[in-house]
């Protein structure tokens, strides 16, 4: 038995670069970038206008079909397409009715390397039809029956936004025992006798016409008892002991329940087999409504609502199934190909049910198509081996199901461009010594050219070593050292040709200040210095700037700078602060900080005695002494005396300051007379 391996290569897509010069001579197929919605209404009142925008060398060409047949514009003069674009603009100053043109519209963009295809645009007008004529008997009904008010909005395009309100135009107040459903009808779960009070008319307003029509209102005849007999709950809407209700995923999922019943039913939600997602679902409308916002398939299942007050409650279980229009999991991207490669489009898609996958090309079913031997569709892929010169086209990958329909274009381009260097030619580059450098040779070319680095146009080829060369042409130089400086070339070559370019490199020493400034402390009046020593290379110009507190440093006549050191003359009060230098080359920079610190005069640092001394608390053996410091002349007290009984039993009123330690003579001691002292508590004392 012999075994047959297949070797087969896929090349990586070439990623074409947006320099000027290269995509002015690119030729590429067609690219849809601006279309009007799938599901497109318009406004009567307005022209219609029907996006369709592409890009594409040569520049691309437009033509339209409506509902799948090809659409004339040149014969209808209220059409017009904009210049450079397929977007249409339909006008009726002449006449013409906007309904006339409601239909299927889809765009062709198209030049000499293939057709792209806009979406199916439905295109429907707006409609606020008014409410039908009618009159309407008082409605007469028991006090405590439930009573359903219907509401049967005429069907505008987009549906009417539905609300209720009297006569006088007040809202009508709605709350557990009265609501609007979801379907615009006002519910009663009970009528009570003061419901005859008003009238009720259903509104409807029309988003696209901002119009508000109102329904001719009700008016409630309530026949009233002595004594009202109550009731077990019974479900107004949906009737019957369960349901079934259809959501589309990441739509809004909306359930309700609305019950009759006296006392007033409450209402409360479950879910068979788990919790209610507490993150995701909210209850409206008195507890009536749920409300899943973005509804995904873990969302399907049976929800029970109950209503129940004390005479009893009831279940109504909804059915719901999550079923899904087409979505995403591997949309087609472009493909740019070098002859003779290889590559694939993929075109991936999920929805519920499985949605099918339909291939065109230019526009055209790729079953229809001439046989391509180059070219293999298995299922949702397309597959390219050996891709030749002409065969560049736009891929059309249609994925449906009976909730809707995906389409993109993806575009297969062949191109063979000789290599081209992209960035500036002949570059000076400065770098410091030791630091990690970069040095960037941009290029392309089709098929992808071979990039090697040379210095001073002699040996190998740079790799390896203190040497890194990456995809995208750049050389990197992990340490530079003196000895790198140079001239580096860099040469991309394939086999439509070669293009080359060169970097020249000099390695620089770094610039740092060798003598920094120092933290000192002034007294007033006198005069400070702070140094600052560079060193840099010869060659490398450099500022020195200062500042204080991270602010320009405004010299004026006070302050003298010069190459190496700041002098302030007479200091005071406003010198105080960080004082930093800062050197700067061209390619680097240093800096260094101190603080100046200024007293009054030399002697001023001693502290103040303390403030408002105050004895509260009185015990048996304890008393509790309070103080406010005195001001510590920026030198922080850091002092302290510990006493203990044994040394004050020695002291004397008139004599105490002559017995205390050297230490504790530059302090007020404040003793008070009658305490017993803890010999294990240290008392302070304030400076003097």
């Amino acid at each position: 038995m012999s075994l047959l391996l297949l070797l087969w290569h896929e090349a990586t897509a070439i990623e074409v670069p947006q320099d000027p010069k290269i995509q002015q001579d690119l030729k590429q197929p067609p690219t849809i970038v601006k279309q009007s919605v799938k599901d497109y209404i318009v406004d009567p009142r307005d022209n219609i206008i029907i996006e369709c925008e592409a890009k594409g060398n040569p520049v691309p060409t437009f033509s339209w079909r409506r509902n799948g047949k090809f659409f004339n514009i040149v014969k209808d003069p209220r059409v017009t397409m904009r210049k450079r674009s397929g977007t249409l603009e339909i006008g009726f100053r002449s006449g013409g009715r906007p309904e006339d043109y409601e239909g299927e519209y889809q765009c062709f963009a198209s030049n000499d390397h293939g057709v792209a295809l806009s979406n199916k645009i439905l295109l429907r007008v707006s409609k606020a039809p008014l409410w039908p004529k009618e009159v309407l008997e008082p409605v007469v009904v028991t006090e405590g029956s439930p009573l359903v008010l219907p509401c049967n909005p005429p069907p505008g395009l987009p549906p009417p936004f539905t609300f209720w309100m009297n006569s006088a135009m007040t809202p009508i107040p709605q709350d557990k025992r009265v609501s609007m459903g979801l379907n615009g009808d006002l519910y009663f779960s009970n009528v009570i006798a003061q419901d005859a009070y008003t009238d009720y008319s259903c509104n409807a307003r029309f988003l696209f016409t901002h119009t508000i029509q109102q329904k001719n209102p009700f008016t409630l005849k309530v026949q009233t008892s002595r004594k009202v007999a109550e009731s077990t709950p019974t479900f107004l809407s949906p009737s019957g002991s369960e349901s079934s209700k259809m959501v589309l995923r990441d739509e809004q999922l909306l359930l309700e329940c609305i019950a009759a019943g006296l006392p007033t039913p409450a209402i409360k939600w479950f879910k068979k087999g788990g919790d209610l997602p507490a993150q995701k679902v909210k209850l409206e409308n008195f507890n009536k409504t749920l409300k899943i916002v973005s509804v995904s398939e873990e969302d399907a299942g049976v929800y029970v609502c109950m209503a129940n007050n004390h005479l009893g409650s009831i279940r109504h279980s909804i059915f719901v199934q999550v079923k899904a229009a087409p979505y995403w999991l591997d949309k087609p991207t472009d493909l740019v190909l070098a002859p003779d490669e290889n590559g694939r489009l993929v075109c991936r898609a999920n929805g519920n049910p499985k949605p099918n996958i339909q291939w065109l090309i230019n526009g055209q079913p790729i079953d229809s198509s001439p046989p391509n031997m180059n070219r293999e569709v298995l299922g949702d892929t397309i597959i390219f081996r050996s891709v030749q010169m002409g065969s560049s086209a736009v891929y059309q990958c249609n994925a449906s199901n009976q909730h809707g329909y995906l389409l993109a274009n993806a575009f297969v381009s062949v191109l063979d461009m000789p290599p081209r260097m992209l960035g500036p030619k002949n570059q000076l580059i400065k770098v410091i010594e030791n630091n990690r450098t970069f040095l960037d040779c941009p290029f392309f070319g089709s098929p992808l050219p071979e990039l090697r680095w040379f210095k001073n146009g002699q040996g190998s080829g740079l790799d390896g070593g203190q040497y890194r060369v990456y995809i995208n042409g750049t050389l990197e130089i992990k340490r530079a050292r003196a000895e790198d400086e140079g001239t580096y070339t860099c040469v991309a070559n394939s086999i439509l040709g070669k293009a080359e370019n060169q970097v020249r490199l000099e390695v620089k020493e770094p610039t740092r200040i060798v003598r920094a400034p120092e933290h000192q402390s002034a007294i007033r009046g006198s005069t400070v210095r702070f140094d600052c020593k560079v060193k840099s290379d010869p060659s490398l110009p450099v500022t020195v700037a200062w500042t204080k507190d991270d602010k320009p440093l405004n010299h004026g006549w006070r302050l003298k700078k010069d190459d190496e050191s700041l002098t302030i003359p007479n200091v005071n009060e406003g010198d105080e602060g960080a004082y930093t230098c800062t050197v700067k080359s061209e390619i680097d920079q240093d800096s260094a900080s101190a603080r100046l610190t200024v007293y009054f005069c030399i002697n001023d640092n001693r502290p103040d005695p303390p403030m408002d001394l105050d004895l509260s608390d009185p015990a048996a053996r304890s008393v509790r002494l309070t103080w406010i410091p005195g001001n510590d002349h920026r030198s922080p007290i850091t002092g302290q005396c510990t006493l203990t009984p044994h040394v004050l039993s020695h002291f004397f009123w008139t004599s105490w300051k002559d017995k205390l330690p050297l230490f504790c003579k530059n302090f007020v001691l404040y003793i008070v007379i009658g305490c017993n002292f803890n010999p294990s508590h240290k008392y302070d004392t304030g400076g003097l």
